[in-house]
Formats: structure tokens, sequence, C-alpha cells
């Protein structure tokens, strides 16, 4: 789900009034789609999304599609699926959400964000049609349902082989759920997005099984006792083939390596040994289990080739992901924006780095558990710097620092709330050695809390380089 600013009810964008002006360029389809709903105001329910279909002929029904749900990890392993289908030689469509920078990066074929003028005419597409749901329903296409439209169109109209595609938020009420899966993929589930899913893991689990269909086939990352039987029971509900982590597949080895690690996994039908993944951190190693898993899944019968997997996860990336984008010092951007996440990322910092000081640059949306992603990091960071995005979603930085302060101490809190400056200094903090312990120029700077923070920095840092 994107982070976007909400609007009340009686905001409803002029253009619903009547059919939409065609655009000409990528900001005017940004205006577009901005306009509308955003997705973090919800109403549960896949009436508009299933009219929009209709009308656009029920796109998603020509391929088959792995439909990937869960708390954490679903944009890292769509990319790893993706990077696997198309070493299978098969053309692949994928949807992702939250993009990190661009919007158009939402929309992929063949491994590549739709450019500028393709985005405009996948817009242009399905248009023609947002107003007659508009108009048809008590309320308007919201962006986030426009934008899975455009996505379903486009991928029939290149036309892939398989769409891989993931889930914005939840599951059973997600727009992209019109969408029946040949492959239901559901990562690790945790508390996130509390205020729509519920608050408890049995809650959300009970939302995310809404994505295994009759007949999927349903490939299970390890969950807690409580998720798996929810899930479970959803498949024995539907009818659904299931094959779970550390059971049927999953991470034999796995040992940390120069730009990443080097994994050993058993597949469902064969057993992949010293395979280099450039990701880091024991929770990429499984999101690279779940992938693998998948597409054997979707694949049948067929034994996929060891040297085709190896040479496959050797091209993954996953930008915002504990991704090094600078040296001198070293700065790392991650999206984690919950606690489970904070964790997974603070046990992968543990095993494969060895900064110090360790500085932290924060930013995070004000319906996150602040206090939670907070004190996973606490133990990692020598000093946080407490920011906030260009959202006005986002939590002031002043306020996140009262919070900080209560777990790190006064004096290992700053506040920068514009972020290129926490940014500066952090890396000044990292370069010259916060505390007499460290030794100057081994630092490093780890810019997270959000997606939207994270890819504010990354176009910050990528414009500042030489």
């Amino acid at each position: 789900m994107t982070e976007t600013p909400d609007v009340t009810p009686d905001e409803t964008p002029d253009e619903t009034a009547g059919a939409p002006r065609l655009a000409e360029t990528f900001a005017e389809v940004e205006d577009a789609l901005l306009s509308r709903w955003p997705e973090t105001r919800l109403e549960p329910s896949l009436d508009r999304i299933r009219a929009f279909a209709e009308l656009l002929g029920d796109p998603q029904a020509s391929y088959p599609v792995i439909h990937l749900t869960g708390t954490n990890g679903k944009t890292s392993t769509s990319r790893m699926i993706d990077t696997l289908l198309r070493a299978l030689d098969l053309r692949t469509g994928r949807f992702t959400s939250p993009h990190v920078e661009r919007m158009n990066e939402r929309i992929s074929v063949d491994g590549e964000p739709l450019d500028d003028e393709a985005f405009v005419r996948a817009f242009n597409d399905v248009a023609p049609f947002t107003h007659l749901v508009d108009e048809s329903e008590s309320h308007p296409l919201s962006f986030f349902e426009t934008v899975v439209g455009m996505a379903f169109a486009a991928f029939a109209d290149a036309p892939v082989d398989v769409a891989v595609v993931e889930v914005g938020m939840g599951g059973s009420w997600d727009a992209t759920n019109v969408a029946d899966a040949t492959v239901a993929v559901v990562l690790p589930v945790a508390v996130d997005h509390a205020q729509y899913l519920g608050d408890s893991v049995v809650e959300i689990a009970a939302e995310k099984a809404g994505i295994i269909k009759p007949g999927s086939l349903a490939v299970l990352a390890q969950q807690t006792p409580e998720a798996a039987q929810v899930l479970l029971e959803r498949a024995v509900e539907v009818g659904a083939t299931v094959v779970r982590e550390g059971m049927e597949f999953g991470v034999i080895s796995r040992v940390p390596a120069v730009g990443g690690q080097v994994v050993s996994f058993q597949g469902l039908r064969a057993r992949y040994d010293e395979v280099f993944l450039p990701l880091y951190g024991a929770h990429q190693a499984q999101n690279a289990a779940v992938a693998l898993a998948a597409v054997e899944a979707f694949a049948g019968d067929q034994v996929l080739d060891a040297e085709l997997v190896a040479a496959a996860f050797a091209e993954v990336t996953s930008p915002g992901r504990l991704e090094v984008v600078r040296r001198s010092p070293t700065i790392v951007l991650d999206a984690a924006h919950n606690p489970a996440g904070a964790e997974a990322v603070a046990d992968a910092l543990d095993d494969s780095f060895a900064f110090s000081p360790l500085i932290g640059v924060v930013g995070v949306m004000s319906d996150k558990d602040h206090t939670g992603l907070l004190s996973a990091f606490e133990p990692h960071f020598a000093h946080i710097v407490c920011t906030q995005n260009s959202t006005s979603r986002s939590l002031p930085a002043e306020r996140l620092a009262l919070e900080a302060i209560e777990i790190f101490g006064e004096d290992r809190v700053t506040v920068e709330p514009r972020l290129a400056d926490a940014i500066d200094r952090a890396a000044g903090l990292a370069e010259n050695g916060e505390s007499s312990g460290d030794s100057i120029g081994s630092g490093a700077v780890l810019v997270t809390g959000s997606v939207v923070t994270v890819g504010e920095a990354r176009t910050l840092v990528r414009r500042r380089r030489p």
C-alpha cells in the first residue's frame, strides 16, 4: 500500500463527475491518480474493482497469477519469483506496492517497470471506464483500485505468460484479490495495519488467507502456530493444496558472504546447494526459499535446473531493502516500518555487517507502532536522528523524538525535521565516531522507518553522487 494523504468522503475528485480526459504526460497521470481516494482510505468491498475489471474484459483471467500476501517480505519475494520465472523463458508481469521512488515501479513487464510513455498509455487504456464505475458505485474508484486495473490490463495487452501480483494490504478485500491465484504465497504474518486488519495475528491471518482460492496451491512461509492454523483451515475449506516452509521446503544452510550470502535450499523436488544470493539477512534467505517453492509449484512436475536457479538468484535486486547506496561513510536503506521488519533488519545488520558506530535516521508514519520499531533498533543504534518524510501522514520529527528519548535516552537522540539535514547529521556522526570507543571511518548510517522515507532518501543520495 502506498503512503498518501487522506481525503474525506465529500472530497470526491472532480474527474468522477464525467469522463476524464486522456493524459499526455506522466505528471498528468500522477495527478489524476493521486486525486482519487488514497489507499489509506478503505471501504472493504470488491464491488468497485469487480465492476472495473468486468468493463475492461476481466484481463486478470487471461493469464495465471502467483499472488503474494504477508506482513513483510512481499516485494523482495515477488522480485525473486519474477527473476526465476524469466529464467524459465516466461514473459512476466509484476505488480507491487508501494513504489520506492516513482509510481511506474508498480507495474513491470519482463522485469522492467513501464517507462513513462507506457505508463501513460496504460492509464489512458482504462481511464474511459473509471467514470462509469464512479457513477454506478457508492464510492469512486480509489488510487489503488485504478492502478490495479491498469496493471491487469497492461499484462493482458503485453501479453504475459504469468503475473506476479503483490497485495496492497491484507488479502480478502484487497483489490488484487479479484484475481484467482494459481499459486497463493503467504509470507510470515505479524501485526501491522492493525486499524484496518485487526490487532491480533489470528485476525490478520484470516484476512490474508482470503487469497487462497479453490484449486490454488498455497505456499506458506514459516508462521506462528496461531497464524498457521488459520491458514491451514482456509486451505482445507476451499480444497487448496499446501506446501510449508520447514516441512516440504526451506533453507538448509546459509553463510554470510561479500555482497550477500551463500544459501543451500531444499526445494519441492530437488536440492539446490551453495546458491549466491546478493541480499543480506536470514529473512532474505527464507524469502528466497519461498520464492523458489512458488516457482516450483507453478512449474508443476518440471524439475528446475540447478545452474539456472543459481544464475537467476545471482541477478536478484531489491531496492530499499538493506541496500547500500553510498560509501565513506556507508549509507544503507531499508524500508522496515513495523517491529517484525525492524527485528529482521537488526538481525541482518549483526549477521552481515560490522559497523561501529551505526547511526539511525528514522522517519515513520503516524499510524505505525513507533515504540515497537524504535525498541527493536535500540540495541543496534549508537545514536538516532529523528526526521520525517514529505507526506502529511508522516509523524512529526519532534513527536518521534519524544518517544525515542524514552527508549534511547536524551543523549542518543537528535531531531532534524528535514530528511537531507538528518542524513548529513548522521553521516557526520558516523564518520567521526559517535563515541570514544568507536573507530573513525568504520561507521555507517541506516535510513529506515517507512518506504516513503527510504524512497526520498534514495533520491537524495543518488542525486548527490559525483
